[in-house]
């Protein structure tokens, strides 16, 4: 192993042990977590004393990047439940299917007029790099019993499936965009996107119920220690994300459909999911903006006032307005839509992708001013975010607590699983009770 990565690890391990010892000090504070490992990618890096580079070792940076999104993806789909989810209200169905699009559109208009050196491909890119919500920097907001189940629902939803929706549109325009470079015909482009999307769908479909299937067997029959289970159905995303990309398709994609098939099979995957994202997973996500602080070098370095006005509108108006378009009808209060539209944070997904799009279509014109942007507008949020949660959750609790009990915030919904047993499928899941050889209750 270089020598760049054993510091890099070192590093890391280091700066994750001594976070350790005051996570729970920091609790309720303005400190996140994403902005204790970010600050010290920063002043460990090149920006800093430059104690940690990653110039030499993309590969190894690129690969704890997409294990960390490929399992995200994985976890996130297995818990749907499209049954519940349907009873659960409009308000994610709307964010995603009407707020989402928007986003996106908002998202290639504004890179547009703000950057000359983007061509119209390039600026959807973009767009599409920083649709993504990230429910990880708004967990204060999505985890408070003191927000109304309706609307921190809505947020955890949206976060955990809008990557996976917004995956396909991206590896469209990629495909776009590699093939222009290469000056090859529209029809190549059209068949290689088409050929990419559907065999992921289908490694992923295959992987998912297969072994999925294999799991459920092994655990009804006694033959799995509890401990292994989330270990084999990590292995399942992981398997299905190298499958697609040894065939040419996208592992992202792949595994994304491959989570939501062995949830479909196996009934109790919530439980051993909150078991992996409780520990492992947050490592991981805790090491992509340790990253994302080592690279922000570049940011100082060529930052500017269009990258920062882009950064400040992807968080704000291109994000609030399509919000406040996907739920007229819906009869919620201004303070509501503006609570929606705020809590819209950028992060794992966008430094991953980006990450992955550096890697397969570097070359772009205009990927310098990508990079600029992701990483400017994904570290904006994850202080601007972190920041204001609690007084944003004090204020818009004594709000929601002045509206009618039969107030739209206030509607009933199944609650589902999130994350951390939380509230985004159909099975509530305390991570601290033991859920025996019944699994989740049912609610």
């Amino acid at each position: 192993m270089a020598e760049e990565v054993i510091i890099f690890l070192a590093a890391f391990v280091a700066v994750l042990f001594l976070f350790s010892l005051i996570s729970r000090r920091i609790e309720g504070t303005v400190l996140t977590a994403p902005m204790v490992f970010l600050t010290a990618g920063l002043l460990l890096g090149p920006g800093g004393i430059d104690l940690v580079t990653l110039t030499a070792e993309r590969a190894f940076v690129l690969l704890i990047a997409e294990i960390a999104l490929v399992l995200t993806l994985f976890s996130d789909a297995s818990r749907l439940n499209l049954r519940v989810l349907k009873g659960s209200g409009d308000l994610p169905a709307r964010l995603l299917g009407i707020g989402l699009p928007l986003t996106i559109a908002a998202g290639i208009v504004v890179g547009v007029l703000l950057f000359s050196d983007l061509t119209l491909l390039e600026a959807g890119i973009l767009a599409c790099l920083l649709a993504p919500t990230d429910a990880a920097l708004g967990e204060a907001i999505v985890s408070s019993e003191k927000v109304p189940l309706r609307i921190r629902q809505a947020l955890n939803v949206e976060a955990g499936l809008n990557d996976g929706a917004v995956i396909p549109v991206l590896t469209v325009l990629m495909t776009i965009a590699i093939t222009e470079e290469l000056q090859l015909t529209p029809g190549f482009w059209i068949i290689s996107a088409i050929v990419q999307i559907g065999l992921a769908v289908i490694v992923g479909a295959m992987v998912g119920l297969a072994d999925g299937w294999m799991v459920n067997r092994a655990v009804g029959n006694g033959w799995m220690e509890q401990t292994y289970e989330w270990i084999a159905l990590m292995g399942i995303a992981i398997i299905a994300w190298i499958f697609a990309d040894l065939l040419g398709a996208s592992g992202f994609i792949a595994a994304f459909v491959a989570g939501f098939f062995a949830g479909a099979v196996y009934q109790h995957i919530v439980r051993s999911l909150v078991d992996f994202t409780k520990a492992e997973g947050e490592i991981l996500g805790h090491a992509i903006f340790f990253i994302l602080g080592i690279l922000s070098y570049l940011l100082i370095q060529n930052i500017n006032l269009t990258i920062a006005l882009y950064a400040v509108l992807s968080l704000t108006l291109v994000r609030v307005l399509p919000v406040a378009i996907a739920i007229i009808g819906t009869r919620l209060g201004t303070a509501t839509v503006l609570f929606l539209g705020w809590f819209g944070p950028r992060g794992l997904a966008s430094i991953v992708l980006l990450l992955t799009v550096l890697e397969e279509a570097g070359t772009l014109p205009g990927m310098l001013t990508i990079s600029l942007a992701v990483m400017a507008t994904v570290t904006l949020s994850v202080f601007a975010h972190g920041i204001s949660a609690n007084p944003a959750i004090e204020r818009y609790t004594r709000y929601a607590a002045s509206l009618h009990e039969r107030a739209p915030e206030k509607e009933e919904v199944p609650e589902l699983p999130g994350r951390r047993g939380v509230a985004i499928g159909a099975v509530a899941y305390d991570p601290e009770e033991d859920a025996g050889a019944g699994g989740p209750e049912m609610k």
